[in-house]
């Protein structure tokens, strides 16, 4: 019995030096990808093109504003309730088309991205495996990397190319 226990011990420390770490830093591979340009530069695009519809929706409330400002002293309570009313319905409109456009933003950021991140992520899975590592992890989230974690940020981008 005191023989396996120090086996065990023994072996123990072994297979704790048999265990490759290493960390890759996913934005500065993410950033080097053209694909991550294109995603971004259609992004912008739809973000421009959400901001112009907005800023329409805006100049058509303001020029009825002072359209309803110029003629209130001329009408009277029933037609002024009325003007409020559709002054109230085009501004409820303006803030729903901006939490749709906002939601729209957030499903094609997603949308564009998801396929790159996959590509990222296999990249950084065949770099594992060809390394042999334990654990890859993020570069900035373990607390500490002492000098036998390997930096694999470089090879994952050239399995990318």
């Amino acid at each position: 019995m005191k023989k396996l226990i120090l086996m065990l011990l023994l072996c123990a420390p072994m297979t704790m030096f048999a265990q490759k770490f290493a960390k890759v830093n996913t934005q500065t591979i993410m950033q080097a990808m053209p694909e991550v340009a294109k995603a971004n530069g259609d992004m912008q695009a739809l973000q421009k093109q959400k901001e112009n519809e907005l800023k329409a929706m805006q100049d058509e409330l303001q020029r009825k504003v002072d359209e309803y400002q110029k003629a209130q002293s001329t009408m009277n309570a029933t037609a002024k309730k009325a003007k409020e009313d559709e002054l109230n319905q085009l501004n409820q409109k303006i803030q729903q088309a901006y939490q749709d456009g906002q939601n729209e933003l957030q499903k094609k950021s997603a949308e564009l991205l998801a396929p790159i991140q996959e590509k990222v992520r296999n990249a950084i899975d065949a770099v594992g495996k060809a390394g042999n590592y334990t654990y890859i992890f993020e570069d900035g989230v373990a607390i500490y990397a002492g000098p036998m974690v390997e930096d694999v940020t470089a090879k994952v981008q050239a399995k990318l190319k």
